[in-house]
């Protein structure tokens, strides 16, 4: 490997990384809206699923700031159309309760746990996330050494900071650290800005990455491949 340190931690991304999100958080939603049906009706009666979704992405125009806590976001729009149509504000932690329960009902990707186990036999491992999943919940906490969310550090990606304060918390240095993630550019090029090697997700066998101009330090498929290239740093 030359000059370049060999792998002492691997950092994860969570959303669409170790397990698909779409389809977790379309369920979520449909199930706040029958939620709004039972419990809050003129907001259901006033506002579609899609017309909650608009409101909250103008919020987050309006109000940039709220990328960095979406469940924070979801709750300010939400309460906007509590207010909208005069409905009980007592009911909006309820709504909240029960959109966090079905988000962090999540299915991992088939080569995860495995892969998690075989991981940490080589190094340390740890997530930075954007999102706000909660592994305590999702069982997959003791895992990681460390794990960072935007919403609590108050920097998201790719914000060299909380790449770099992951690094810090593992007592690794960046050039001793690696990424994974699936987003090009908040992952990838967010994490090698700061000084980590980046390793690309890419489950569908996207080029992305060429039209973007991004070169991930590997692409890998699943986290099978992923163990196949880290085992080769470590013994070059």
């Amino acid at each position: 490997m030359n000059d370049i340190a060999r792998p002492k931690a691997i950092l994860f991304d969570l959303d669409d990384t170790l397990w698909p999100i779409g389809p977790v958080i379309a369920e979520a939603e449909r199930g706040l809206h029958a939620w709004l049906a039972e419990h809050a009706p003129k907001v259901a009666q006033a506002f579609t699923i899609e017309q909650l979704r608009e409101q909250r992405m103008a919020l987050l125009a309006e109000k940039p700031e709220h990328h960095l806590d979406l469940i924070g976001l979801r709750r300010a729009a939400l309460e906007a159309a509590f207010r909208h149509v005069d409905e009980d504000l007592a009911r909006l932690d309820g709504a909240i309760k029960h959109f966090t329960a079905a988000r962090n009902t999540v299915e991992l990707y088939h080569d995860v746990l495995p892969g998690l186990h075989r991981l940490a036999e080589k190094v340390t491992l740890g997530s930075v996330s954007n999102g706000n999943a909660d592994l305590e919940v999702i069982g997959l906490a003791h895992h990681f050494k460390v794990s960072l969310a935007a919403s609590r550090f108050g920097k998201a990606k790719p914000d060299p900071g909380i790449f770099l304060a992951a690094c810090e918390a593992l007592g690794v240095a960046p050039g001793e650290t690696v990424y994974v993630g699936d987003d090009l550019r908040l992952d990838v090029e967010g994490a090698q800005k700061a000084g980590l090697r980046a390793v690309w997700m890419n489950r569908t066998g996207s080029t992305a990455h060429l039209e973007a101009g991004i070169v991930p330090d590997a692409i890998c498929r699943d986290v099978g491949e992923l163990i196949a290239w880290l085992e080769q740093q470590l013994a070059d």
